[in-house]
């Protein structure tokens, strides 16, 4: 089970790396309402991240290990798929703890990596995978610049990433909870831009 208690490392060259984006109140119609997004990368070109609170209806770890004709060891817990945004949703890729490596591991930092080739969904079955790890199709992603402006506009409030948060059983508490981290009442929060 993840640690609430344990937050999990962020660049400190100004950018936001590793931290969750949540979505405030003023983001009403697209897929990013209520959204809390794991911050991959943030840099002068640009951000991806992931939708992490968003499980996918009918699609879950065994449904995909059926399709890739992948044994389920018994035992083995179903997980969600989670909609990871709205940029190459063919994609899947596994979000994870960063004591697992194989081919198409990329880490993150020395808490979390991602991998994107099947060999992760292979070592699972096999009891070899990540011992945190979350499913997602899809990411989300914005050019130089524009997550700026969208924090400048209050669409976003950035959280630190905890185990929980980021690994955690209950999807769809994790808007909630990483406002609550900040002591944060969303529903308190304006959605009405305004300058001084």
């Amino acid at each position: 089970m993840a640690n609430k208690d344990i937050y999990l490392p962020t660049t400190t060259d100004g950018y936001l790396t590793g931290q969750l984006l949540v979505a405030t109140p003023q983001i009403q119609f697209s897929c990013f309402h209520r959204s809390v997004i794991y911050l991959a990368t943030h840099n002068a070109e640009g951000a991806m991240g992931f939708i992490i609170n968003q499980p996918m209806q009918h699609i879950s770890l065994h449904g995909v290990l059926e399709h890739f004709k992948l044994p389920i060891e018994e035992g083995m817990v179903d997980q969600p798929v989670h909609f990871g945004g709205p940029i190459d949703t063919a994609r899947g890729y596994v979000l994870h703890s960063a004591e697992y490596s194989g081919d198409g591991t990329t880490s993150l930092n020395s808490a979390v990596s991602v991998t994107s080739s099947l060999d992760i969904l292979r070592d699972t079955t096999l009891g070899k995978g990540p011992a945190q790890k979350l499913l997602v199709l899809g990411h989300a992603g914005w050019t130089a610049g524009q997550l700026e402006q969208e924090l400048q506009a209050n669409s976003w409030i950035t959280v630190p990433a905890t185990e929980d948060l980021l690994f955690g059983d209950n999807p769809t508490d994790k808007w909630l909870l990483s406002n609550k981290l900040l002591g944060v009442d969303p529903y308190r929060i304006s959605d009405v831009v305004g300058h001084a």
